[in-house]
């Protein structure tokens, strides 16, 4: 018992001398808080790109979905980020750039809509497109390296 309870008589006067301690450092000004690090070197590009069967984005059933990464170095789910990123980069990232059809492309005339979207950051800047084709002839004649998955 004799050792419990110089332990408990130790660990109080610790306790007080601590209360004691932030007491006098109360009285002072508090140390301001370290500021957020959130810049970086590269602006961010992150976003989510959907294929899916539909004439909009808001009817489509999503069919295949991935994420595509550019900055710092190419990441995502994506098949192909690297070559998806080289395009976006050539293309400014202007999707309409990347979703044209090919000349000379023949395609049927039928109305079978595939709808794709790109949604989040390219370059820092907030990307919310979307582009239908009338049907998979066409989507395949103008789906480039990004829509590739």
């Amino acid at each position: 018992m004799r050792y419990i309870t110089g332990g408990i008589a130790l660990g109080a006067a610790l306790a007080l001398g601590g209360l004691v301690g932030a007491g006098t450092s109360a009285n002072a000004e508090p140390a301001p808080a370290p500021a957020a690090q959130t810049q970086s070197l590269y602006a961010p590009s992150a976003m989510v790109l959907t294929i899916g069967q539909g004439d909009s984005a808001a009817t489509a059933g999503i069919q295949r979905a991935v994420t595509l990464s550019c900055m710092p170095k190419a990441d995502g789910t994506h098949p192909n980020t690297r070559g998806a990123c080289s395009q976006l980069r050539l293309a400014d990232g202007d999707f309409t750039k990347l979703t044209k059809i090919k000349e000379g492309t023949i395609c049927t005339r039928e109305w079978n809509p595939v709808v794709v979207t790109a949604n989040g950051v390219w370059d820092g800047r907030r990307v919310n497109f979307e582009h239908t084709f009338a049907n998979p002839c066409e989507m395949k004649a103008g789906k480039g390296t990004v829509f590739e998955f």
